[in-house]
C-alpha cells in the first residue's frame, strides 16, 4: 500500500546526492525529524497503516529505523526488536548477510526474541534495493516467527526493494524516485 498523494511532511525528505559514496541519491530524513509535528504525523500514519496487520512484534534496524522503530511499536502496543549490526547484541544471535547499494553488511537479533508463529511487523525509514529488509525477514523467519507485512516511511520507486521482499506486503508513507 501507496498513498495516492504524499503527505505534507514528504516535503521535508532532503535529496543529498553522492552520499556515502559518487552515484548514490541519499534520502536525508533529518529536516522532518527537526519538526515535532511532523515527527508525530509520522508515527501516527505509520500506526495507521500498520495497525491492520495484527503484529505483535516489530523489527528495525539500526540506526535510522530505530529512529521511528521504537515509537511506532509503542503505538501500537507491541514489542520492539532491534537489529543490530554484528558484535552489538549482548546475548545468543541470529545473523543474516545482506547487499546493499554500495556493498556488504550484516544484522543480528536476539536468537531468543521469538517464538514459533510470532507475528512480525518489519519497519525501517526507507526502502530502496530491500536488502536490508530481506535480511530482517530472514533472521524473524529462521527463529520460526511469520512476518505479517513491512511498513515503511519511504519507498525508492525502480530499485527492486518491493520484489525482493515479495511475497511479503509492503506499505509506505511516502514514494519518490529511486534516482533523480
Amino acid at each position: 500500500m501507496v498513498r495516492d498523494s504524499q503527505p505534507a511532511y514528504a516535503s521535508l525528505i532532503r535529496a543529498v546526492p553522492d552520499f556515502p559514496e559518487a552515484g548514490i541519491l541519499f534520502r536525508d530524513i533529518t529536516p522532518l525529524l527537526l519538526d515535532g509535528a511532523a515527527s508525530r504525523a509520522v508515527t501516527r500514519d505509520l500506526a495507521a497503516i500498520a495497525e491492520p496487520l495484527g503484529a505483535e512484534f516489530l523489527v528495525a534496524a539500526e540506526s535510522r529505523g530505530f529512529i521511528f522503530g521504537g515509537a511506532l511499536a509503542q503505538a501500537l502496543g507491541i514489542g520492539f526488536i532491534p537489529a543490530r549490526k554484528p558484535g552489538k547484541l549482548p546475548a545468543e544471535t541470529v545473523s543474516v548477510e545482506y547487499e546493499l547499494e554500495y556493498g556488504l553488511d550484516a544484522l543480528e537479533v536476539h536468537a531468543d526474541a521469538l517464538s514459533d508463529g510470532a507475528r512480525v511487523l518489519i519497519h525501517d525509514d526507507l526502502i530502496a534495493t530491500g536488502g536490508t529488509a530481506r535480511a530482517k525477514i530472514e533472521a524473524v523467519e529462521k527463529l520460526g516467527a511469520k512476518v505479517v507485512g513491512c511498513v515503511f516511511l519511504i519507498e525508492l520507486d525502480g530499485l527492486g526493494g518491493r520484489e525482493r521482499i515479495a511475497p511479503h506486503e509492503l506499505r509506505a508513507l511516502v514514494k519518490l524516485p529511486g534516482a533523480g
